[in-house]
């Protein structure tokens, strides 16, 4: 009993990663204002380390793939500027770049060792999503229709100056001009966020999360906090007008559709839902089509043209832009992954992918679960991880393993539109499948890990598909343009 009060507490490591992410999302600027230039981030991240150096020591995180793929990851991250641009110091600025976003993975694995504290890491993200579309509704209420800051008798710095001063003015809209001259907002959030598409990631994710707290037969409940906050979640992606959440959400209904309906059904019903959204200027009457995304196939080609310049190691982490003949990113997670790190950085963020993609799926299995095993009560000094499901039974966990699945789909399909291998995001949901598996594993609901040499096999397997993929895709595109 000692184990488990502990297990569920509070610890000081567990708030301070929470106030970590928080920070990591909304900017140290917003969460500490005046304090921000004394990089209170660092100091928090320093005293995070502090307080969970004694967890890493017997936590199972020692044991995960995940874990040797990040370090992989930094050193590609680190070797992609030291080669790739033949820059030192700014290899060590990229490696410390990288860090604070990995972190992520880590903080979830050694401090959400419990059901209540997952539950508390959703509701993180909801309230950086609810944050994010409660500024930006106050900004368009008070920003008027849409128009543009500048005038024609302006100079361009002075276009520039009243453009900054519009941003500055109105942090969290984007303001876009359709083909037709038509000019609409688009809200964003700040930091890892400021992009309407990355925005529309977070919120796509965390959809399928809120069903977290989903309990049969309770109406009220189920309304007040799964049913409202994914309507205003829905309503913030709408805002975002983004293409790829579009995609994404129509993916995550099909995914989650087939188990209950049948895949032709989900197949259907997710068709229906993305027409309507379409029908309902879901993206602001941006098409989705392969004309309309010809600029794009052509950055992909030139990130496809980087990978065979540069091989091994890549042009260099966040680098992507400089060599582009357009100077813009490539709005594809794995190509920007594989032209910035090489076939190097590549292999291993195909390694954190397919681990965590295997283990989320094998939690979700029910083919796979045996009957209930208990957790023992007569635990070392340090249990491993301190990992006690609580009140968790195996149904729950396997739906909890099926709803990150969900997540993690709608990161990979919205992933296809952004340039967003490295963002925390993904770490945070690597994390959750790890601390979902764990509590599966010591229940005997799942077989233990792969062995490295396979799992080393199947990552291998996995990048060369999602590369071949990439290249059928261009190709094909091209083809139709």
């Amino acid at each position: 009993m000692i184990a488990v009060s502990r297990s569920r507490s509070f610890t000081l490591g567990f708030v301070l990663s929470i106030l970590y992410f928080v920070t990591t999302y909304l900017t140290s600027d917003t969460i500490f204002g005046p304090l921000a230039p004394y990089r209170v981030e660092l100091i928090l991240a320093g005293l995070i380390v502090l307080a969970s150096l004694h967890l890493a020591i017997n936590s199972f995180i020692l044991k995960t793939p995940q874990s040797l793929a990040l370090i992989g990851l930094a050193v590609a991250v680190f070797l992609s500027v030291l080669i790739g641009r033949r820059w030192a110091g700014g290899s060590l600025v990229a490696f410390l770049a990288f860090i604070p976003l990995a972190f992520g993975y880590f903080l979830v694995c050694l401090h959400c060792n419990s059901k209540v504290k997952l539950q508390v890491v959703v509701l993180t993200l909801l309230f950086v999503c609810l944050f994010v579309i409660a500024h930006a509704s106050f900004d368009i209420l008070h920003a008027g229709p849409a128009f543009t800051p500048t005038s024609p008798d302006q100079t361009y710095l002075e276009a520039q100056a009243a453009i900054e001063q519009w941003n500055v003015e109105h942090p969290y809209l984007l303001e876009m001009e359709l083909d037709s001259g038509e000019r609409f907002y688009r809200i964003r959030g700040l930091g890892v966020i400021n992009d309407p598409n990355d925005f529309a990631q977070l919120t796509v994710c965390l959809v399928p999360l809120m069903f977290i707290f989903w309990r049969p037969k309770k109406a009220f409940q189920n309304t007040l906090f799964v049913i409202l906050p994914i309507c205003i979640l829905l309503v913030g992606v709408f805002l975002t007008h983004s293409r790829g959440a579009l995609v994404a959400l129509a993916a995550i209904a099909i995914v989650a559709g087939r188990r209950r309906i049948g895949t032709v059904p989900a197949v259907l019903l997710g068709v229906a839902l993305f027409s309507g959204a379409m029908a309902l200027q879901f993206t602001a009457g941006r098409d989705i089509s392969a004309t309309a995304g010809e600029d794009r196939t052509a950055l992909w080609g030139e990130g496809l043209t980087m990978l065979k310049a540069h091989p091994a190691f890549g042009v260099g982490y966040g680098s992507f832009s400089d060599y582009s003949d357009e100077q813009l990113t490539a709005h594809n997670t794995i190509i920007v992954c594989a032209a910035e790190l090489g076939l190097f950085g590549m292999y291993f963020w195909s390694m954190f992918l397919f681990t965590t993609a295997r283990d989320a799926l094998a939690i979700s299995a029910p083919m796979k679960v045996s009957e209930e095993v208990p957790v023992p009560i007569d635990e070392p000094p340090f249990p491993r991880a301190l990992m006690k499901s609580g009140p968790l039974d195996n149904t729950e966990i396997i739906r909890w393993g099926r709803l990150v699945f969900l997540s993690i789909t709608g990161f990979l399909v919205a992933g296809m539109f952004l340039s967003r291998a490295f963002t925390i995001t993904l770490f945070l949901l690597g994390g959750m499948a790890e601390v979902i598996f764990e509590m599966a594993l010591e229940r005997g609901m799942v077989a233990p890990r792969p062995k490295l040499p396979r799992v080393l096999w199947y990552s291998g397997c996995l990048m060369i598909s999602l590369l071949l993929m990439m290249y059928i895709i261009v190709r094909v595109l091209k083809l139709m343009h």
